[in-house]
């Protein structure tokens, strides 16, 4: 019986006892390892179920999972053998060593500044664990909108039918604060129940009531249209607020709450600590959130909030177009969870929100890029990538989220950044155009240029109705989807060695397939007519192409097998059978004639396409992706037509070797699988132009 997925995760992960601690978010599983060099990578993201993996820094690994994450967190922890693996005390000390405490809290320093890091992380961790409920809220919220607006159900606040309805999602924005303070300080290794009762003070009803007592003197703001009131607590002044959403006080109460807990565990004796560390703390915490930082809390989120209204009114153009373009960076480093705060509080204090209108334009970028990915796999036939893109796409068009396409795909294919961004770009300045000349209308009669909305939705395509101007929004996120689309399928999202690897497999699947098919495909026509000697590059392949036989050498040199180019993924023929050639000359030219299609942009790859189907791979150096260009002129370009002995790149061979990266030139034939027999000849010197692989088909 085949392992369970948990189970490979474990082993691959490098056992139980190489994990410290285990935790999870919307998408990913969190690992702090012992000793990460003893993950098994490679077999993570080959495994089924794995959308990714990403090392990060330290001895931290991330494993994508998608969707299904808490259902495969939960059965890593019910395995037996994970019974007493990342155990953590109840102090969560553990018993790791000062040595231990000291490597663990280096390696969450993922820059320079690792205070700043820090609290990045602690922004990201208080949000995480309630995505879903958050999730959930957004796509009631879009339902109910879009059943008003098709007149299904009455826009009717008195009823009590719909007052049920709107309680159902009112409740998760009512009472984030409370959940926030938990995550946060959960985080701060706090007592969690803690934060969340403290917070619960300033949204009981006998806070709140505080308005109308007698002491309590409220001054109108007639600018603003808001209502200023300070209680008087015994003789001391205290502003008021409505605490319900708001998500920056909490914040602030758990660092607070942090100092003053683990300053009473340290002077309080352990036997008493369970009364008096949360008696003090409540009384402390509580008065110093209620006269300081709920105040203070409120006054920053307003002001940011106010701050980002005036840059949306005074230069929208700016606004719409950097917000699209910073999400693709942000996200992954979860340096977006400010803005996320900032989306609630605009909300709270300003009655809506106008940055979720931009960032679902980055959203649709980075789908319509997923969604360019599953078209490529479809077409060629790539098991693999076609069942990671169309799980990554339901969950981005359906969900609104963006992590299974960014770690399954994207930051494993850098090329998918470069098509993806100029839809990011084109969107936003499309939203921009559209929103100035289209301004929404706010409840309270204010024109704001921009697309707004009065919900936290996650944007996805159930949620498009929530946005004001909505045909607005779903202009610019159509165009941002779709020219990322197009630019996928149009300049593929691969580097010449990912896209033949994939093509060699799916021949090798097809010919293990049906092999009396492929054997009949192989088969060369009776007659065929053969292209002139004198064809230039420009003109068009003859109708019926003369078979290949022979591939020639691409540069002059020494003809060694695959097995002794210490290439393992070549000498694995897994990109073909072929030659490795250890250069005595600087010019690589064409070893046969036909179309590239392919052309690295660094120099160091080229795949040329014969008449009559032969797919050839020519690899300058190895690992010399990484020198970007530097020593390599390139002589051509994509979808050119070559002869063979055509230049295709000089290369400056001593600038190789001095990077520290191999000069052997390896030349595949790539549907190696769908041929008779392909026969390299080794151990010989050869000047370019010369036959060094006999094909027959």
């Amino acid at each position: 019986m085949a392992d369970s997925l948990a189970s490979q995760i474990i082993t691959a992960i490098g056992g139980p006892e190489n994990v410290r601690s285990l935790t999870h978010c919307a998408t990913r599983l969190r690992f702090e390892l012992a000793d990460a060099s003893k993950v098994d990578q490679n077999a993570l993201e080959h495994m089924k179920g794995v959308l990714g993996a990403v090392p990060q820094s330290g001895d931290r690994f991330q494993v994508v999972i998608g969707g299904g994450v808490a259902t495969v967190y939960e059965n890593i922890m019910h395995l037996p053998e994970m019974a007493n693996a990342g155990a953590v005390s109840a102090s969560g000390e553990g018993q790791k060593s000062n040595a231990d405490v000291k490597a663990e809290a280096r390696s969450k320093a993922r820059g320079k500044v690792a205070w700043l890091d820090s609290f990045f992380e602690y922004l990201a961790d208080s949000f995480r664990p309630i995505l879903g409920v958050l999730l959930g809220a957004s796509i009631i919220i879009a339902l109910v909108n879009l059943l008003i607006s098709l007149n299904v159900i009455p826009n009717d606040e008195a009823s009590a039918g719909w007052v049920f309805v709107k309680a159902i999602w009112k409740g998760v924005f009512y009472f984030l604060p409370i959940m926030v303070a938990y995550n946060a300080a959960k985080k701060l290794k706090v007592d969690p129940w803690l934060g969340g009762a403290i917070m619960a003070i300033l949204m009981t009803p006998q806070f709140t009531s505080l308005i109308d007592a007698k002491t309590t003197t409220c001054v109108e703001n007639a600018a603003l249209g808001t209502k200023s009131c300070t209680a008087n607590i015994f003789g001391i002044p205290m502003a008021l607020s409505d605490y319900s959403g708001n998500v920056f006080v909490p914040l602030l109460m758990a660092a607070v709450l942090a100092l003053v807990y683990h300053g009473l565990k340290k002077i309080i004796p352990e036997s008493v600590q369970l009364v008096f560390v949360p008696f003090f703390c409540m009384i402390i915490v509580g008065a110093l959130t209620a006269f300081i930082i709920g105040p203070i809390g409120v006054w920053v989120g307003n002001g940011l909030g106010v701050g980002l209204a005036w840059m949306n009114t005074h230069a929208p153009f700016i606004f719409a177009i950097i917000i699209p373009l910073l999400y693709p960076f942000l996200v992954p480093l979860g340096l977006h969870w400010p803005l996320n705060a900032l989306m609630l509080m605009n909300i709270q204090t300003l009655g809506y929100d106008f940055i979720q209108g931009p960032m679902g334009v980055w959203n649709f970028a980075c789908f319509g890029a997923t969604a360019g990915v599953l078209f490529i796999a479809v077409r060629d036939k790539d098991k693999d990538m076609r069942q990671t893109a169309l799980g990554a796409l339901a969950a981005g068009l359906l969900g609104g989220v963006s992590e299974p396409s960014l770690y399954g795909i994207h930051l494993r294919y850098k090329l998918v950044y470069k098509r993806m961004l100029v839809g990011c770009g084109l969107g936003g300045v499309v939203i921009a155009v559209l929103g100035w000349l289209f301004p929404s209308v706010t409840a309270a009669g204010q024109t704001v240029h921009g697309v707004t909305t009065t919900a936290f939705a996650f944007t996805s395509l159930l949620t498009i109705p929530v946005f004001d101007q909505m045909w607005v929004y779903a202009v610019s996120i159509a165009v941002s989807f779709l020219t990322s689309f197009f630019l996928i399928i149009t300049f593929d999202y691969r580097t010449p060695e990912q896209k033949a690897e994939v093509l060699a497999r799916a021949a090798a699947d097809q010919k293990a397939a049906a092999p009396a098919v492929e054997a009949k495909e192989a088969a060369p026509a009776a007659t065929t007519a053969t292209a002139t000697a004198t064809a230039t590059k420009t003109e068009a392949p003859a109708a019926a192409a003369a078979a290949t036989t022979v591939v020639n050498a691409p540069v002059a040199g020494h003809v060694i097998a695959l097995d002794e180019t210490g290439d393992p993924v070549f000498a694995s023929r897994a990109l073909g059978e072929g030659v490795g050639i250890q250069p005595t000359d600087s010019e690589v030219v064409a070893p046969v004639s036909g179309v590239l299609q392919t052309v690295a942009e660094t120099g160091h790859a080229f795949g040329i396409k014969t008449d009559d189907g032969v797919e050839v791979l020519v690899h300058v150096g190895i690992d010399t992706v990484k020198m970007n260009g530097e020593g390599f002129a390139v002589k051509v370009k994509a979808d050119e037509r070559v002869n063979a002995g055509d230049p295709l790149v000089s290369v400056d061979f001593a600038k190789v070797k001095d990077a520290g990266y191999s000069t052997t030139t390896l030349m595949t034939v790539l549907n190696t699988a769908a041929l008779t027999s392909v026969t390299p000849k080794t151990g010989i010197d050869v000047k370019a132009g010369d036959e060094v692989i006999d094909i027959q088909r």
